[in-house]
């Protein structure tokens, strides 16, 4: 019997527009769709009625599903279905995991694609008016991810890293801000070094917290901020005094 093929879907950073033209053209046909925490849900809305939604999503500590079994159903679907839809936020390939789940079609010998989405490493600090490079401030740029698969603390050398790159963009890193900072201060970045938090970037829910590597851990205690939020190192933070964040209209809150 012929199998299905699995569409590994970027869902893009929050904003429902920034979706791409091929991965709505995909939710529109889709037999099933796979999605994630940071999905938002605006997107299913493409999906026709009898479209089937599972959520399999992962927030701190609370996985819906372990990635093992949602490598297992993306094959058991495709049995089923002709057109199976993996919706990821930001781009699958980076820091999503995608890499796994491909692994699986190809042991299990699904036809698959990837369809790349835009990453939150991006488009979240554009939208608090931080550029990741800018000419004459910074020329590099690396993207970390602040805590491992297990959910214990990053690999990522940061000492290393501190004179390597002009801005580091850290993914799921707010945990782990205190030793991050150490490390990059041990590493050789000044302590006046500009730092960004944002929280739910490109929603309406954005919001922002600033400081530097030695005061921004002093700035969280009691602010209540809380994951899922991205880290931004460097001297392009301070662009966003200057260019402005997106304004959103006022509109109901997101809901998962």
């Amino acid at each position: 019997m012929k199998k299905g093929k699995v569409y590994l879907v970027g869902a893009g950073p929050g904003d429902a527009d920034l979706i791409s033209v091929k991965a709505v053209k995909l939710l529109k046909q889709a037999d099933i769709v796979l999605y994630d925490y940071l999905v938002n849900v605006e997107l299913l809305d493409y999906c026709s009625d009898d479209c089937e939604k599972v959520y399999v999503g992962k927030r701190d500590k609370q996985h819906t599903y372990p990635q093992e079994e949602i490598n297992r159903m993306l094959a058991d679907y495709t049995e089923k279905y002709n057109c199976v839809v993996r919706l990821k936020g930001g781009d699958p390939f980076v820091f999503g995991r995608g890499v796994e789940e491909i692994q699986t079609m190809v042991a299990n010998e699904i036809d698959y694609e990837v369809v790349p989405g835009i990453t939150s490493g991006v488009a979240v600090p554009a939208y608090m008016g931080i550029p990741v490079t800018a000419r004459n401030v910074a020329s590099s740029v690396a993207f970390v991810t602040g805590h491992s698969a297990k959910g214990s603390y990053t690999h990522v050398d940061f000492q290393a890293l501190a004179k390597a790159v002009d801005t580091l963009v850290v993914y799921m890193g707010v945990t782990n801000t205190s030793r991050i900072m150490k490390e990059l201060k041990a590493g050789g970045k000044s302590g006046d070094t500009p730092v960004a938090l944002i929280r739910w970037g490109t929603y309406p829910e954005q919001e922002m917290v600033k400081g530097t590597i030695g005061t921004i851990v002093s700035t969280l205690k009691g602010s209540g901020f809380k994951p899922p939020a991205l880290m931004v190192v460097g001297e392009v933070v301070n662009f966003s005094d200057k260019l402005n964040p997106i304004v959103f209209e006022a509109k109901e809150k997101m809901t998962k």
